[in-house]
């Protein structure tokens, strides 16, 4: 075997998952050292290690058991991710990509040598202090329901738009098959580095999604007084700002990486995944 160490983190709510990732050891545990996420290994009984340790330990990829949400909460645990190969015990599967049915085979091939590709993240500034890492999209929303919020957006020293919505997705090219979509956003291949930024439910018929150079710095600022706002990361995630807050977005130095198993193309992927 050309890899020595790997890493397994999965939810920890679900029966059949845990049985994956029996299975999983049970298959390699005797041809590869396994580090096994803490929350896991105290359900199957056994030393576990964090994930955040696993570089530290030398592991080369992880193997992660559950649906999207799983994948960008491991990404989100490491400063300078480790190649994640995603198993899809989820719904859609854009980020963990292989079938329950193919793990075993896709494991075996893997662990023979592999290649990732690289998806840009960005970095998260609440007034100057970096406060997370985003794979997919940060939301920022009202904080009460139903109220429309009025935010000021600028790219660099310019001012894109005085949004009035229900809130602004900032999407990168990974998350932008996600709640970006959902909120009439473009779908833009991962290769293109770029932040697409798109208004939820927008007062205005002129506030249209835009698509950023990945390389400006974002600002977003509350327009109106005495507003509250929460902004979400990944879902995972989420800050209470205020009138008077600055939030600011920058291309992260350090990538989401994913193990590549196969040639199938992009466009034709998300078609499979949608229909």
């Amino acid at each position: 075997m050309a890899i020595k160490k790997i890493g397994i983190d999965s939810r920890c709510d679900r029966f059949e998952v845990i049985e994956m990732v029996k299975e999983i050891l049970a298959h390699f545990s005797s041809k590869v050292q396994i580090f096994v996420a803490t929350p896991t290994a105290d359900i199957l009984g056994i030393e576990g290690t964090p994930v955040e340790k696993m570089r530290d330990q030398g592991v080369e990829l992880i193997i992660s058991v559950g649906g999207d949400g799983t994948v960008l909460r491991n990404i989100a645990k490491m400063k300078n991710p480790l190649p994640i190969l995603g198993i899809n015990m989820g719904t859609l599967g854009f980020l963990a990509d292989v079938e329950p049915k193919d793990a075993i085979e896709t494991i075996e091939e893997v662990l023979y040598g592999f290649s990732y590709l690289e998806r840009m993240r960005v970095d998260v500034f609440l007034n100057e202090e970096m406060i997370e890492t985003a794979t997919n999209e940060i939301a920022i929303m009202s904080a009460k329901p139903a109220k429309i919020i009025q935010f000021q957006v600028h790219i660099g020293d310019c001012l894109l738009d005085d949004i009035r919505a229900d809130g602004v997705v900032f999407a990168t090219p990974t998350g932008s098959t996600a709640y970006a979509m959902s909120a009439g956003g473009p779908i833009v291949n991962p290769r293109v580095n770029a932040i697409v930024v798109v208004p939820v439910a927008p007062f205005k018929l002129s506030s249209r999604p835009w698509v950023i150079p990945s390389d400006t710095e974002i600002t977003i600022k509350l327009a109106a007084q005495k507003k509250e706002a929460i902004i979400a990361i990944d879902g995972q995630k989420s800050y209470r700002i205020r009138t008077g807050d600055v939030v600011k977005l920058k291309k992260s130095k350090f990538p989401a990486r994913f193990v590549k198993i196969s040639d199938t193309c992009f466009y034709e992927r998300v078609q499979r995944k949608l229909t």
